[in-house]
């Protein structure tokens, strides 16, 4: 064997191992990452917001549910879900059962593409190549999902402005439908962010500029978001390699600066679509966002795993 078949077996067995951590480990190496967030008015008491996306949930994904509802032993002040919950027809019980010890915190959510419509099987290329084509599969049950929230009192924010008193403190809030689809209507929560609110917080799925940069010009401190999967597939020292939206690399996961005055944070998420069932560099993540008075200094952010199950 010359020295190129040997370059070629050990490329081939380098791809073959790293399919196998990605498919078969870190898919299911679930992680809770820590981010401290200076948003809120000077001398104000913190927040604890736990921030939940992308659950892309099937039937028998006990692990993950088990995870998640451990979640709840947080004790966060708030919970903010932004979206793609289902992967499957039958996943509505499988989510319930999964978020039912959050059920009973004070919540907010907004829905994305795969809470409406089933995945399907893609072309990698898509990915890679910004197609800007959508694939749609079939219709999923969200209508059932979010009677469920509701019922429990998470508040809807699709296209809406609310406020929600949490831990005595006043946010003022406002979601859009997803934008990845193009369902978001700005234009029916615009306007000036309650200037009297401890806290302007912002809601979208798909962190798309378009939205991001409407949250900030209308005075909201933080703008919560989910879709990238931060990459799903990432590489050492280059990071994401795509984002699957407006948003740039380097802001796929983790909190950043969106204009002078909004931060933006955005999930990498828990799942996964059931077709393409592997995650590298990147592994499914929750967030817990400890809120702090402006002038308490810079960003602080660190990250703690929880042991990992069998889904």
């Amino acid at each position: 064997m010359n020295r190129w078949e040997r370059a070629a077996l050990g490329a081939a067995a380098l791809v073959v191992a790293g399919t196998a951590y990605s498919a078969g480990v870190e898919v299911r190496r679930w992680t809770l990452r820590h981010a401290t967030l200076p948003v809120l008015p000077a001398g104000a008491a913190s927040l604890r917001i736990l921030h939940i996306s992308d659950l892309h949930m099937t039937p028998n994904q006990r692990s993950k549910q088990r995870w998640l509802a451990d979640l709840a032993q947080l004790a966060p002040d708030l919970v903010v879900n932004t979206g793609d919950n289902l992967a499957h027809q039958r996943a509505v019980p499988a989510v319930l059962r999964a978020l039912q010890p959050l059920l009973a915190l004070p919540g907010v959510f907004v829905f994305g593409n795969n809470d409406y419509y089933a995945p399907r099987p893609k072309n990698p290329a898509h990915y890679l190549l910004g197609t800007g084509k959508k694939i749609r599969g079939a219709p999923l049950p969200w209508t059932d999902l979010r009677a469920a929230f509701a019922e429990h009192g998470w508040l809807d924010l699709t296209n809406t402005r609310r406020t929600l008193t949490v831990a005595g403190r006043r946010v003022a809030l406002a979601g859009v439908d997803d934008p990845h689809l193009r369902r978001d209507r700005y234009q029916r929560i615009a306007g000036r962010a309650d200037p009297a609110a401890d806290l302007r917080l912002g809601l979208a799925h798909s962190p798309e500029p378009r939205v991001l940069d409407a949250f900030a010009a209308d005075g909201y401190d933080l703008v919560l978001a989910g879709h990238t999967h931060g990459g799903q597939l990432r590489l050492p020292g280059y990071g994401a390699i795509v984002t699957n939206c407006g948003l740039d690399r380097s802001r796929a996961r983790g909190a950043s600066r969106w204009g002078a005055h909004t931060w933006l944070h955005v999930s990498a998420g828990v799942g996964t679509s059931p077709f393409a069932p592997v995650r590298f560099a990147c592994p499914p993540e929750a967030s817990l966002l400890l809120l702090v008075p402006r002038n308490s200094g810079a960003l602080v952010s660190a990250t703690t795993r929880d042991a990992a199950g069998v889904s």
